[in-house]
């Protein structure tokens, strides 16, 4: 795993995410990437775009990176007062940039031009959604990733991971997800729960027949002991998410974030946003399409 990639707009929750964000880097044994985005007036630019002056960019991006030079400073210095518990002497290296642009617009040239693995973002953003779902920006990112994302709660704070829930559909596609999943628990040698939630009604030699295959795959494909199953069988999605945050005693979800249609979207939420209301733990959340490397 390369660099860790931390978007933040210096609120308290962003601050928390890049400590954790910092944490877990050394326990990878990488390092950190902060980042901000800078938003343009866009009510001055609709109305005359060349209102925005360059100099007038040039002293923001300024002061921007004066307050990126100040948190990884303050990251630094956490680290060197308190080191992750199995990251002996390592110390993440911590660098950061500013661009012009949208949130997800910036993150993804970020990842792509530096080729990073991984994005931490707090969990929660601006607007009436960040009380429902996970903010507007951790939304945004998700839906256009092509990377995985670990979103982290406000106030939660990195402790190793002894066990990490998958929560999969049985899909074919989800083994290299699975596999990029067993990467990070083998750094920390913690167990992955294989999740699978099906209805009480479902055919059960049907869904049966699924399982196994998948399992045979991960039996044959992917090079690590400590995963294991467990089906639950529930009334709705709801319930079972519920179930797995209350009695799995895990310390993490990954799951994958298959895209729905808009109405979908409005009248039910992606599965993605149903776990996100559920868990007051990190989630890490991969695109259907991409796997860490």
């Amino acid at each position: 795993m390369n660099t860790i990639l931390v978007p933040t707009d210096f609120s308290p929750c962003a601050v928390n995410a890049s400590h954790y964000a910092l944490q877990l880097a050394a326990g990878l044994r990488t390092g950190v990437h902060i980042c901000h985005a800078i938003l343009l007036p866009v009510q001055t630019l609709v109305a005359n775009p060349d209102a925005w002056a360059t100099a007038d960019y040039s002293h923001l991006e300024t002061a921007t990176m004066d307050a990126l030079s100040v948190t990884a400073i303050e990251m630094e210095h956490e680290m060197a007062r308190e080191l992750a518990p199995n990251a002996g002497n390592f110390k993440p290296h911590v660098g950061y940039s500013c661009q012009m642009g949208l949130v997800a617009d910036v993150v993804g040239e970020i990842v792509q031009e530096r080729r990073l693995s991984l994005v931490v973002m707090g969990m929660s953003g601006a607007g009436a959604l960040s009380r429902l779902f996970m903010g507007s920006n951790s939304r945004s990112v998700i839906d256009h990733a092509k990377f995985p994302v670990l979103l982290v709660p406000p106030k939660v704070k990195f402790k190793p991971f002894k066990k990490i829930a998958f929560t999969t559909d049985m899909l074919a596609g989800d083994i290299d997800v699975l596999n990029s999943v067993a990467e990070i628990a083998r750094y920390f040698n913690a167990e992955i729960l294989i999740t699978h939630i099906t209805s009480q009604d479902k055919d059960a030699h049907l869904d049966n027949k699924q399982v196994n295959k998948f399992l045979s795959d991960v039996t044959d494909k992917i090079n690590y002991p400590k995963i294991y199953y467990r089906n639950i069988k529930s009334a709705d999605v709801d319930q079972g998410l519920d179930w797995i945050c209350k009695h799995g005693q895990i310390d993490m979800i990954a799951t994958v974030h298959r895209r729905q249609n808009f109405l979908e979207r409005f009248f039910s939420g992606s599965y993605t946003q149903k776990l996100a209301k559920h868990i007051g733990m990190p989630l890490l959340v991969y695109p259907a399409i991409a796997a860490v490397k």
